[in-house]
């Protein structure tokens, strides 16, 4: 049995999937720089210059808009610890926004205008 870490030989199956671990594409951070709460509504906005070139930022600005950042992290298959950290650089970048969540001193229209957008993502199902 070959090691997990082990290149492949050149007969071997070449198709089989690389595994990136998880803290290197945030380069060991672990804390986002930006508050990003897991139900968090993100919007994506229009194309910046210099947008991202890493595949795994491209994956996750494909399926971000208009999703929670735990939604998200189930669409790209990816841990939420290393979505919220990634989703944080890309807010940084202009290139998402994140839509405001309830807070504790939260007016009766921003909670009621939450239940709303819950209501019609719900409808869409």
């Amino acid at each position: 049995m070959e090691p997990e870490n082990s290149p492949p030989d050149g007969d071997a199956d070449d198709s089989r999937a690389v595994r990136v671990r998880p803290f290197t594409l945030t380069s060991g951070r672990t804390t986002p720089r930006v508050d990003l709460p897991f139900e968090a509504t993100l919007r994506r906005l229009g194309a910046a210059s210099g947008g991202p070139v890493e595949a795994h930022l491209t994956r996750i600005l494909e399926v971000c808009d208009r999703r929670s950042v735990a939604e998200v992290s189930a669409l790209v298959s990816m841990p939420i610890g290393v979505v919220r950290v990634l989703l944080a650089d890309l807010v940084e970048l202009g290139q998402v926004r994140v839509q405001t969540t309830i807070q504790k001193d939260s007016s009766l229209d921003e909670r009621r205008e939450l239940i709303e957008r819950t209501l019609r993502g719900l409808r869409t199902l």
